[in-house]
């Protein structure tokens, strides 16, 4: 029996549960690529793959709209990988346990992938269904968004006929989102010197964060364990030695857990337990510091490097660098150390960089490269995407918002966001684009706590379909 047998609508959930059955992390995408070309051609449909992975499939209009505009139905095959510390999943190679609670729909010690396998399956199972009413479809399922959105960059948009896109991309029933910030990533990396070591090691955990989206929820004070644990080892009265340290697996996650082995000439737990004591917050009421006795090492990098490393997570800048003067509550300019680790005698950071406005973007990056330079090492930047700006007029919007009237008795809310969609990139391809993106309710996406309402797609996929019939 599939586990999501029952649910509602039942082909959007069949789709679903068969996408998650194939590993898609980012990078990963051939086979839930090639499964796409695959549904297309057993159902007749034209379908185009191209060397990215991205896959464009064209259903005719249905009878009596044929000479409506074509509608581009948009979401990303990649999902964000992440997994508790006892999950045996192997991402590469295996699919999700997916589990049910009431009205939840859950992956076992994973990531669920409802951002955005959610919004594959819908489009799968709108383009099955011949009894619908819509314009000629374009259903574009793009891939490696989340590392950088390099699918979306690297597409060919010629590809394309329609200007009115359905990004399926978003968090939040009721919202519909038609602006939102650029960014770029970036890393730094500089070199550490190795020495002796004659004092007792320790593995150093610092966890128990909640994390979360680096552009949805980087303005909640939520902490990240990289820098975290550098402020906690600047504290440090004694001299220590770091052997290693890594923390975080995606540069757009506030990273939850990071984890140092370190050499001490003094009470680490008991510095931990001070250091708790004074940094436990009501946004992470559940921080935590373990020090357990290791394996003595003879060499880890000396007592200079170790300072220069906790120097660096604290002073490096991280977190809302601005907040939007123009529209209440809206981060303008951002920055997430998402991934840290030393290896090959070097200590790399990879930060997600966001902004609505590119000349704070550029000024960010730069004060990067600044830092980088002034520990003696080096910078780089890449993925860079532009900000999607708010449009005017828009048809699209004007229907989106009455077919919601229509179909719950409200209106929904229209807003610009700090994380980064495609949109903006297809903005930059697609001249007089007109788009919005919207979705069901999924909570803490990008963590192993991500959760979707089935409740949530069943009322989407409709108004999805309302509005379709509607263009």
């Amino acid at each position: 029996m599939r586990i999501l047998e029952g649910l509602k609508p039942e082909r959007v959930f069949y789709y679903f549960e068969d996408l998650c059955s194939i590993p898609h992390g980012s990078g990963n995408t051939k086979k839930i690529s090639d499964y796409c070309v695959d549904f297309a051609k057993a159902h007749g449909l034209s379908v185009y793959q191209d060397e990215h992975n991205n896959v464009v499939i064209r259903k005719p209009a249905s009878a009596g709209y044929e000479y409506h505009e074509p509608v581009i139905l948009q979401g990303h095959l990649d999902m964000v990988c992440e997994k508790e510390p006892d999950c045996p999943i192997d991402f590469t190679t295996d699919g999700l346990t997916l589990q049910r609670d009431g009205d939840l729909v859950f992956a076992k010690g994973t990531t669920l992938g409802g951002d955005d396998g959610i919004a594959v399956a819908m489009a799968l199972a709108i383009l099955e269904d011949s009894t619908l009413i819509h314009p000629p479809l374009e259903a574009l399922f793009t891939t490696d968004e989340e590392t950088g959105m390099y699918g979306a960059e690297g597409l060919d948009a010629s590809v394309l006929t329609g200007k009115t896109l359905l990004n399926i991309d978003s968090e939040e029933e009721g919202i519909l989102t038609v602006s939102c910030a650029g960014g770029a990533r970036a890393g730094i990396e500089f070199p550490l010197t190795v020495g002796a070591i004659d004092m007792p090691c320790y593995t150093v955990t610092l966890g128990g964060l909640i994390g979360g989206h680096s552009g949805v929820e980087i303005h909640c004070g939520r902490q990240n364990a990289n820098v975290l644990l550098g402020n906690f080892l600047h504290t440090l009265p004694f001299a220590y030695q770091i052997i290693d340290i890594r923390g975080g697996q995606k540069d757009n996650a506030i990273p939850r857990q990071t984890t140092a082995i370190v050499a001490a000439d003094g009470d680490l737990a008991a510095a931990a337990a001070a250091f708790v004591r004074a940094n436990r917050i009501d946004t992470d009421p559940d921080l935590s510091i373990t020090v357990e006795p290791t394996a003595a090492h003879a060499s880890g990098f000396d007592l200079a490097s170790s300072k220069r490393i906790a120097e660096f997570l604290t002073t490096v800048a991280n977190g809302v660098q601005a907040m939007s003067a123009d529209i209440e509550g809206l981060v303008q300019t951002s920055l997430n150390l998402g991934i840290l680790k030393s290896d090959n005698n070097a200590l790399s950071a990879t930060f997600a960089v966001r902004s609505s406005v590119g000349a704070e973007k550029n000024a960010l990056l730069a004060k990067l490269e600044a830092t980088a330079k002034a520990f003696g090492g080096s910078f780089e930047s890449h993925g860079h995407y532009p900000a999607w700006e708010y449009r005017r007029d828009s048809r699209l919007r004007d229907t989106m918002v009455d077919v919601y009237a229509k179909l719950y008795g409200s209106t929904p809310e229209v807003v610009a966001i700090h994380a980064g969609l495609e949109c903006g990139l297809f903005a930059g391809k697609i001249a007089d684009l007109d788009a919005v993106s919207f979705g069901p309710n999924l909570y803490d996406i990008h963590t192993t706590r991500e959760r979707m309402s089935a409740a949530s797609v069943e009322r989407t996929y409709a108004y999805l379909c309302e509005i379709l019939k509607s263009l």
